[in-house]
């Protein structure tokens, strides 16, 4: 146990709350500042991609006895349930013996977490606007407005979990030696959904991601608990295919009739809530060093906001806290030994998983549908089922298991080297599961 320390957290987001119990667990005296209202009175804003949460993220949830508590509120998917146009449903398993990604609500998952979090003792200080912090000493700066008056809340530590814009990062970044970058994608997002049948169930097979990949755009939806799907439209913003070109509702209702012929009759709401919800920036954002001395350390998107596309930021953010976790216990209060380990050892997985993120894009919008790719996929599959020592595929490096991201990375780069030389073998559509093959992909492993 570490000598109780008072400690802020800014941000009562999942990871946030996630980490004050955590906290509160060694024996801290725990609060958590948010600029906004408790989420647990708000409506939700029609902004939000469900999460899926994998192994990383139950990892951290069950090391403190909440995940039962959370698996209540998921619903596990077991496949990709893809939607080609003019073509039957095509499905793809993720892993093997039934092993599965979790659909949540976002909304639903934070306001749990923050009751959660408050049934532990920790306090929550909403609509509260952190607009500074004094970095040696670890004192926050609170007030209405960024130019009025504010008041001093001076604590041991703080941690900024206040996401990817930051404000406890902005004062980090104005020191020198700080290097910060962001890149957002041409990119948008844009919030849809496919309401419940009037039993309550769900329209579409309720265990599967679907997705209607479309190369520059796609479609993704994720079922929810009430028999209804959260779905999210991914598209430039300027262009052909674009948020601009889609002007008015005679446009649109051409477009996913074109495009999205099979959602026709499961989004009536389409028209409304296409031009109701925002379109929303897709950013990737990078920074280094993530503490300051013993006193201050970022945590989740507030160091490492990623792309969607492979459903790992609030995974790679509970990883965070497990890695911080483990360090605590391990150093106790050398909180200066805590820091400097857990910035070293994350950041090189947290650039990891930015890569594969960026990447997955260019698989689920287009790759899933091309015959070559999932070929490779079986052979891929197959050789593993019959040298689980010598292969994972990188899905289930990534997804269903708790190895670095960074060695994901490496030993994915690896092995998409090797396939794409079992994939130019004369007549590899009908051996693909050959001795031949076998033993190609063998050596090439040595």
């Amino acid at each position: 146990m570490q000598t109780p320390l008072k400690i802020a957290v800014v941000g009562s987001g999942l990871v946030g709350s996630l980490l004050a119990i955590y906290l509160k667990r060694a024996g801290h005296t725990v609060h958590v500042y948010d600029r906004s209202p408790d989420i647990r009175t708000v409506e939700f804003s029609g902004r939000s991609i469900n999460l899926a949460m994998s192994h990383r993220g139950w990892r951290a949830l069950d090391y403190v006895g909440l995940g039962e508590e959370i698996r209540k509120i998921a619903i596990p998917m077991e496949k990709r349930a893809i939607h080609a146009i003019g073509e039957p449903l095509n499905f793809q398993y993720y892993g093997k013996d039934g092993e599965s990604i979790y659909s949540i609500s976002r909304g639903l998952l934070n306001r749990k977490m923050v009751t959660l979090a408050e049934e532990e003792g920790v306090k929550f200080f909403f609509e509260t606007k952190i607009w500074d912090v004094t970095l040696a000493d670890a004192t926050l700066h609170a007030g209405e407005t960024e130019r009025g008056e504010w008041k001093e809340l001076q604590y041991d530590k703080v941690f900024g979990a206040d996401g990817a814009f930051s404000r406890i990062r902005h004062r980090m970044q104005r020191q020198s030696m700080f290097n910060y970058s962001q890149q957002f994608l041409n990119t948008g997002y844009k919030e849809l959904n496919i309401p419940a049948n009037a039993d309550g169930t769900h329209k579409l097979d309720k265990n599967s991601l679907h997705i209607w990949p479309r190369n520059d755009f796609m479609l993704i939806a994720l079922p929810n608990l009430d028999g209804s799907f959260t779905c999210t439209l991914f598209m430039p913003f300027e262009g052909e295919n674009s948020f601009e070109a889609l002007k008015d509702r005679e446009t649109l209702e051409k477009f996913f009739a074109d495009y999205f012929p099979s959602t026709i009759d499961v989004i009536p709401e389409l028209v409304e809530d296409f031009f109701k919800n925002p379109t929303s920036t897709l950013v990737t954002m990078k920074c280094y060093p993530w503490t300051y001395s013993d006193k201050v350390a970022l945590i989740g998107d507030a160091c490492h906001a990623i792309v969607p596309f492979y459903g790992h930021g609030m995974n790679a953010g509970f990883e965070d806290i497990t890695i911080l976790s483990q360090l605590i216990e391990q150093y106790g209060d050398d909180w200066d030994a805590i820091f400097k380990e857990y910035q070293e050892s994350r950041k090189p997985n947290a650039d990891a998983i930015a890569e594969l993120s960026y990447r997955n894009f260019m698989e689920m919008s287009s790759k899933t549908i091309d015959d070559k790719f999932l070929l490779q996929k079986k052979i891929e599959k197959w050789f593993s089922d019959r040298h689980p020592d010598k292969w994972l595929p990188l899905y289930s490096r990534v997804t269903f298991s708790y190895r670095p991201y960074s060695e994901a990375l490496e030993i994915g780069d690896r092995q998409k080297a090797i396939m794409d030389e079992v994939m130019q073998i004369d007549g590899i559509e009908n051996k693909w599961n050959s001795p031949e093959v076998e033993q190609k992909i063998i050596e090439l492993l040595k």
